[in-house]
């Protein structure tokens, strides 16, 4: 189509039937609009259109076919994208049941602990020096090294010991 009479002429001649003919197949009016003059803009890139309205109405359903096909590409990647969504909830609530369950573990570990090591442990365990924990435990500032030493290896064989507790009532119970 080279002159601007030519598209004016198709316009008006077949705008109408094709934005119905498009709103029937779409169910939406404004979108069969959108369909009609991308339609039209492809017909001025044409250097010859044998039959006018037959290559409209083709051209016109080609675009409608092609946008289902990116619509069903796009709903599968989003399906993909839930399911992998749920996957990844899964997982992360796994992973938090796992960090709940082992912080419990370690929890039961320090409270098995004798009073002074725990107490050692936690006051370090908050930043306080070697100077500090002596003074707060009544303790001398040399001997705070080997207690919190000594309760270091005590909380591992206590943790490991639960786990192990933890294991065995696991097996016990399939």
């Amino acid at each position: 189509m080279t002159t601007s009479d030519d598209i004016e002429r198709l316009f008006r001649t077949y705008n109408a039937p094709l934005v119905r003919y498009l709103t029937r197949r779409l169910g939406d009016r404004d979108w069969a609009e959108e369909v009609a003059q991308e339609t039209f803009i492809r017909a001025l890139r044409q250097e010859c259109i044998v039959n006018e309205r037959a290559w409209l109405f083709a051209v016109a359903t080609n675009l409608v076919r092609d946008e289902a096909r990116k619509d069903a590409r796009r709903r599968r990647h989003l399906a993909l994208l839930r399911e992998e969504g749920r996957d990844e909830v899964v997982e992360q609530e796994i992973t938090s049941l796992e960090r709940a369950q082992e912080a419990a573990l370690a929890r039961k570990a320090v409270d098995a602990l004798a009073e002074r090591d725990r107490l050692a442990l936690l006051m370090r365990e908050e930043g306080l020096d070697y100077n500090e924990i002596a003074e707060a435990l009544g303790l001398s500032p040399g001997s705070v090294g080997t207690t919190l030493s000594r309760a270091r290896r005590r909380l591992v064989e206590a943790y490991e010991s639960l786990q192990k507790d933890g294991e065995s009532g696991r097996h016990a119970a399939s």
